[in-house]
């Protein structure tokens, strides 16, 4: 599989999974993926973070399969998502779309205060994905090269929930992802 097909391939996704529910959230899938890439645009990230925030659920489009946390499932989807990634980006990408949900449990550990800013489906989908990590998963976490990546990531994708707020269109973000792409893709 190509970079261009990769892409083509993503935006197809959004088309047909996008208006899908987020997860329990009052968006959609495309809204929340939109809103996470606008903050990380917002934000000056670098193309590479972008694209991230904006392919972090990718999995959740692949598997097409619902909302899995509301029938008590972690469907791992960080995990489909990055094999799909990881045909068209590196590590700069797959990394942080990797992480995103383990900096989910690293941030309710490490950080006080922030679980209780969660709603209520992150919170839902938090004790399937293994809760806090403890103290030994903090050390290996922040041991990883692409942990402080992760965690832009995962503010972006917890602030991505607004409804009705305005982003540009998916067609907006495709340089990010041209540039991201792997030159040996």
């Amino acid at each position: 599989m190509t970079a261009e097909t990769v892409l083509d391939t993503i935006d197809r996704l959004f088309a047909t999974h996008g208006a899908a529910e987020y997860g329990g959230e009052a968006v959609s899938q495309l809204e929340h993926a939109l809103q996470a890439a606008a903050l990380a645009e917002a934000a000056a990230a670098g193309p590479d973070l972008v694209a991230a925030a904006l392919l972090h659920d990718v999995g959740h489009l692949l598997h097409g399969g619902g909302y899995a946390a509301g029938r008590g499932v972690d469907d791992r989807h960080e995990d489909l998502g990055v094999r799909f990634l990881a045909k068209a980006f590196g590590p700069a990408v797959t990394e942080p779309v990797r992480l995103h949900v383990a900096a989910k449990r690293y941030l309710t550990a490490a950080r006080p205060g922030y679980l209780a800013r969660l709603s209520p489906a992150s919170i839902r989908s938090l004790a399937l994905q293994g809760g806090p990590m403890t103290a030994a998963e903090v050390a290996g976490f922040e041991a990883n090269p692409h942990h402080a990546a992760a965690v832009k990531l995962r503010e972006y994708d917890d602030a991505a929930k607004a409804v009705g707020r305005a982003t540009p269109p998916l067609a907006h973000f495709r340089r990010y992802l041209e540039a991201a792409v792997c030159a040996d893709a």
